[in-house]
């Protein structure tokens, strides 16, 4: 199948139009026009190169939403003009124990990426959502709500779930006390998230600025984190909080606020290593844990949990040709809150 996007063809190198076939479809398969795809931070990372050596040519992209083409003889998931998503990954060994549970994401055999990567026969390049059409086995695609505007369902695939998953691991729900450190790509969903599954949420942010947005969302508090009397003041009063920023910070601050037994979660990815006291955690039988993404059953749960309470990402929609200065201000964190692609522009 032809296809045309957009793919980083070195490290470091702006984003060029670029054609490429994807693969033919299989029994299992299905194929979309894709609609729109969202900018990750992490597609950022890969195209220049900053989590290690990439595969190139690279077409990023693992945001992607858009409606059903053609389906495989053996398809029964999906059917002609179903609107779909994907997100992270694309498949997985499919027989080992996490596999089987849906928690693909953590495969035995590691979760076969969107991109920068290859599929499972370890020949064919794994290209991204940057594009105009897609290829895809059923089960690992979600069905999206048609009630949801798509341009803001794009962003669902891994921001929305990357928030969602710990909230619903750790029990977020009427009587909690949620934190969401910072107010950006993530943390916006998961102040979104925790809101409509009945918590008290608290935006932590160090942009006073970015008050207006978050209680315009649902914050019950906003808290600024450039005093940190402020953060004193809040000790002891948290059952769960959800660390969305990649930035290097005092995270003993953020524990001290925690309750006995509550927890606080690790989903940004910072330059350097935490520095924990153990008394922080043991004074109150804190614990402090990291999540990824969600299996392809909880996809579907957060994208129907989406429909029914009208959830989505702020987006700033763009045209193909605005991606790299679109990098450029998501680095720069001049964004409300998340990029995406007009694929019709491709």
């Amino acid at each position: 199948m032809q296809s045309r996007g957009y793919a980083v063809l070195a490290a470091k190198a702006d984003l060029v139009p670029y054609q490429f076939e994807r693969r033919e479809l299989g029994d299992q398969d299905v194929a979309f026009d894709i609609a729109f795809s969202g900018i990750c931070h992490s597609d950022i990372h890969q195209a220049r190169e900053e989590w290690g050596s990439a595969l190139f040519p690279m077409v990023p992209g693992h945001e992607i939403v858009g409606k059903v083409t053609a389906v495989g003889s053996a398809v029964s998931k999906f059917q002609i003009g179903d609107t779909i998503g994907v997100g992270v990954f694309i498949d997985s060994c499919r027989e080992c124990d996490y596999c089987k549970q849906g928690l693909q994401q953590y495969c035995a055999q590691g979760m076969t990426g969107t991109y920068n990567g290859y599929e499972r026969d370890g020949k064919t390049i794994a290209f991204g959502g940057y594009s105009d059409n897609y290829v895809i086995n059923q089960n690992y695609a979600v069905k999206v709500p048609t009630n949801l505007e798509l341009s803001g369902v794009a962003p669902l695939m891994c921001a929305g779930i990357t928030l969602y998953s710990p909230l619903k691991h750790w029990n977020a729900g009427p009587g909690k006390r949620v934190g969401i450190i910072g107010l950006g790509g993530l943390g916006h969903m998961g102040l979104k998230f925790a809101k409509a599954l009945g918590a008290h949420t608290t935006v932590f942010s160090h942009s006073p600025q970015k008050e207006a947005d978050a209680k315009a969302m649902g914050a019950d508090d906003f808290v600024v984190t450039k005093d940190p009397a402020n953060l004193k003041a809040l000790a002891s009063s948290f059952d769960l909080i959800l660390n969305t920023v990649s930035a290097d910070l005092n995270i003993e601050l953020y524990l001290n606020l925690l309750k006995v037994d509550a927890t606080l979660v690790v989903i940004g990815l910072p330059s350097n290593p935490y520095s924990v006291s153990a008394g922080t955690l043991l004074s109150k039988r804190r614990s402090l844990a990291g999540s990824m993404i969600g299996g392809i059953p909880e996809l579907q749960e957060m994208i129907d949990f989406c429909g029914e309470h009208n959830i989505l990402s702020e987006v700033e929609v763009i045209s193909a040709d605005y991606i790299n200065q679109a990098y450029d201000r998501t680095v720069a964190s001049d964004v409300k809150y998340r990029f995406v692609i007009d694929a019709s522009t491709f």
